[in-house]
């Protein structure tokens, strides 16, 4: 797979580190369309291909980490019940980078600054290929939603609204 011409970013390093094929696909990013969807439509890509990560706080758990279709909604109940805790709230993106290490629309759920309790959507793991954000605004990398899983310890569950 393609490994050219592009910015070596943490989660392509660990990729490389974990011996993942990965391809990147790069768009121009902006704030007005920062939106998942905008991503899926630039790139001439699937929606249910792309996903978006989120970053929750958990009430027992602490943060906790979910992968969803650009499309969906995350179930907040759901979100709760499969990461054991009582509830879960998104967290403030003036937040993420602190967390994460990661900009609003670059937040990829490989190479964060700690590893968080992770969860895919039940989705994802359905596919043979999807697009998470490589760690750049503007930069997706394409991979295998299981090899991707077991990077980063993810479990796969039913997080969005429309389950």
């Amino acid at each position: 797979m393609s490994k050219e011409k592009h910015k070596k970013t943490n989660a392509l390093r660990i990729l490389d580190t974990h011996k993942v094929p990965y391809n990147i696909s790069e768009y121009e990013w902006s704030e007005e369309r920062a939106a998942g969807l905008h991503v899926a439509e630039v790139l001439g890509l699937d929606e249910k291909k792309v996903f978006k990560t989120l970053v929750g706080r958990g009430d027992k758990t602490g943060y906790v980490v979910f992968c969803i279709p650009v499309a969906a909604e995350l179930d907040m109940k759901q979100a709760a019940r499969v990461s054991h805790n009582k509830s879960v709230e998104l967290i403030h993106v003036k937040d993420l980078l602190g967390i994460t290490g990661y900009l609003r629309g670059g937040c990829s759920p490989v190479g964060m600054k700690k590893s968080f309790p992770t969860y895919f959507d039940a989705t994802m793991e359905m596919q043979d290929s999807v697009y998470v954000s490589a760690g750049l605004r503007g930069m997706q990398m394409q991979v295998n939603p299981v090899e991707l899983a077991a990077v980063v310890n993810a479990e796969f569950a039913a997080l969005t609204m429309d389950h």
